[in-house]
């Protein structure tokens, strides 16, 4: 019997957890155009930057760069256009409530195919100021600092 391959990732934002504080996430299916899954699939985007916004009750998601297809010979449009993002009535209206109450960002965390489709994993998120950052690369550094005491501690090197 064969062994379900792991989702593949096309795109992942690493700077989503070190500029925002994530909350609740959802996963959203992606309107794409012409060459763009082509170019999804070679493995080609970047969501640093992307963003999302509530619409007419729907989400677009801007800012995401899907380059062009090499190979493909018309229908190649712009590479950072808004794209329609799908989710639920229920999940929009909710994600909608939040943002106008809380002032939190949607934010894209990672862009992968489920079942051959295009999904983007969604977040809400509120934005950072520097000194959190700060404090939460000291807390990281403090943590690993530990963790190697204790290690030198069990290998019997006393330090």
């Amino acid at each position: 019997m064969k062994k379900p391959e792991a989702e593949p990732v096309v795109a992942r934002n690493r700077k989503a957890a070190h500029d925002y504080q994530l909350g609740e996430s959802w996963e959203a299916g992606l309107v794409l155009q012409g060459m763009e899954v082509k170019a999804l699939r070679a493995g080609r985007a970047s969501l640093v930057g992307g963003f999302a916004i509530v619409e007419n009750r729907e989400i677009w998601l801007h800012g995401v760069h899907i380059p062009q297809y090499s190979q493909a010979r018309w229908f190649n449009d712009g590479s950072r256009r808004k794209r329609k993002l799908l989710l639920h009535r229920a999940q929009i209206d909710k994600i909608e409530r939040k943002v106008n109450e809380s002032g939190l960002t949607i934010v894209p965390l990672t862009l992968y195919f489920k079942d051959g489709r295009a999904k983007v994993e969604i977040a809400l998120g509120r934005g950072k100021k520097t000194w959190d950052k700060r404090h939460t690369l000291a807390e990281r550094e403090a943590t690993r600092e530990v963790e190697r005491a204790v290690s030198r501690r069990l290998k019997g090197r006393p330090d």
